[in-house]
């Protein structure tokens, strides 16, 4: 069975340094399989960057109206499209991006909307810090595509949303407020009875 592994979250809070770091240590446990990691940002940075500056004059623009309604669906139809394609060879992958609207409305575990099938195991982790931190966080790393969203905080802030638990059980919530090395095995040992694996996976 293949693995269809989404690593979900607001900009900040470290889905993509978990799921670097994840795939790193399972391509070295043999019984982990092969894996291929799909990030949003890497995929469809330099593109966005091009089309934003055609819209708007601003290519680091990734937040604003303008994006949100022309170029957000394509890219996450692209990264899935290209999911699919590496599931379809056998592999596993992991999916990096905020993704929140597909998690709010569970999408991620429809099979239909994914175009997934039985032979495809899907497992969601959603990253989250407190809003302060996450701000903080953005701030530190100054990534230029952040700084619509940091000069428009009241605008960013309302999509900000933080899942409860009963209400979207097919989620693995994390909270990396304390990134370190119990947190981590915190995580691995999450991740290995969600997915179904034994001590060897690690």
């Amino acid at each position: 069975m293949s693995q269809l592994l989404f690593f979900c979250g607001h900009a900040g809070t470290g889905k993509t340094t978990l799921a670097r770091r994840l795939v790193r240590h399972w391509h070295a446990q043999p019984a982990a399989g092969a894996w291929c990691l799909l990030d949003k940002d890497t995929l469809y940075g330099a593109y966005s960057a091009e089309v934003m500056g055609l819209l708007t004059g601003d290519p680091n623009d990734r937040d604003s109206p303008v994006y949100l309604q022309h170029l957000r669906d394509p890219e996450y139809r692209g990264l899935l499209d290209t999911a699919r394609d590496n599931l379809a060879t056998g592999g596993n992958v992991v999916v990096v991006g905020p993704l929140s609207r597909e998690v709010r409305a569970h999408r991620l575990i429809d099979r239909a909307w994914l175009g997934v099938g039985p032979e495809v195991q899907i497992s969601i982790v959603w990253v989250q810090l407190a809003e302060a931190e996450a701000r903080r966080r953005i701030e530190q790393r100054a990534h230029p595509s952040d700084a619509w969203k940091l000069a428009h905080w009241d605008q960013y802030h309302p999509r900000l949303f933080r899942p409860e638990p009963a209400e979207y059980p097919e989620l693995l919530v994390f909270d990396n407020t304390e990134p370190g090395e119990a947190g981590w095995e915190r995580l691995c040992t999450a991740l290995d009875a969600r997915m179904g694996r034994g001590p060897a996976f690690r």
